[in-house]
């Protein structure tokens, strides 16, 4: 089965003071550079999804998705990467954002098999997923929609199963606020 990946990277970062969250540095090296590092073992097919500037992301030399869908939300981004995934012949996507720097090595195989969202400590991670291709018709339906476009209503009307993940640190840690840049720190030693 051929599983793509995603690195949901369109947020606007307010918490951050308005910064591209995906290049925030941590340790000397933007957000999205750990995440990637962690990333390519586990998938061939890997976008990024983001808006605006797209040239910023050139220097990875990835497929870049900016949103098809506006005012959707993280699930405009996830709707433009399982089409682009379907279009690339693979079965099923997984996203993550692009401010987790701290994924598992074994994360989508872990997910696997499709829907399922990762859990730490009982707290669900939604958009660290692993979405069915076949989702896309439903999820497309569902974003037509009146309502909030929340990625766990999403994963719920998928049917995505839970997949505890354990650790010291939560794996899925989101780096939202200079808080949590400081505490994502603290795992380097600095």
């Amino acid at each position: 089965m051929t599983i793509a990946a995603l690195i949901l990277a369109g947020g606007q970062g307010s918490r951050m003071g308005g910064a591209d969250k995906a290049f925030i540095e941590l340790a000397g090296k933007p957000l999205i550079e750990h995440l990637l590092a962690r990333l390519v073992h586990q998938s061939a097919n890997i976008a990024i999804s983001a808006n605006g500037e797209l040239a910023r992301f050139a220097p990875y030399a990835l497929p870049v998705l900016p949103d098809q869908l506006t005012g959707k939300g993280p699930l405009a981004g996830v709707q433009a990467g399982l089409a682009w995934a379907r279009a690339s012949g693979a079965q099923s996507l997984a996203t993550i954002p692009a401010d987790t720097p701290f994924i598992p090595d074994d994360f989508i195989a872990r997910l696997t098999p499709c829907p399922s969202v990762a859990v730490y400590a009982g707290r669900q991670h939604h958009l660290a997923a692993l979405w069915p291709v076949t989702f896309l018709p439903a999820l497309e339906e569902f974003l037509k929609a009146p309502g909030a476009y929340k990625a766990r209503d999403a994963l719920t009307l998928c049917g995505a199963r839970q997949v505890e993940f354990e650790g010291d640190i939560d794996p899925f840690l989101n780096i939202n606020t200079p808080e949590d840049l400081q505490e994502a720190a603290k795992v380097f030693g600095l």
